[in-house]
């Protein structure tokens, strides 16, 4: 992706994206408890604090760079996702937002709770 385009992504709100993760995962069955459990794992956030986020549609670089604690176990999420190996994608933002993106992914193709969170 080029910096315009990241620019583009990275002031969308987390309210605007937040929908679609609910609908993804909802149609294999899966909870958004178990969605709610997965961001916060990636991000430290809790349930107050990500109300606030959709709330104050807090955009996605200020909903990263103010996360409490991002998982230090994040550099074990591997693979594809849209297209690019999030373990190779070099802006660091966008690497966050594709991390969840993939964690997302792997919750809604029934991927084990445990394996996701990388346990």
């Amino acid at each position: 992706m080029n910096d315009k385009n990241n620019e583009r992504v990275f002031k969308m709100s987390f309210a605007s994206v937040y929908p679609h993760y609910i609908t993804k995962v909802e149609k294999k069955n899966r909870s958004i408890e178990d969605l709610h459990q997965v961001i916060f794992w990636l991000t430290g956030y809790n349930d107050d604090q990500l109300k606030n986020i959709i709330e104050d549609k807090t955009n996605l670089r200020d909903f990263f760079d103010k996360a409490p604690e991002l998982n230090p176990n994040v550099g074990l999420i591997k693979g594809v996702i849209c297209g690019y190996r999030v373990e190779d994608i070099e802006n660091p933002l966008m690497q966050k937002i594709r991390y969840l993106d993939k964690l997302v992914d792997e919750l809604a193709k029934g991927k084990n709770m445990d394996k996701i969170l990388r346990s």
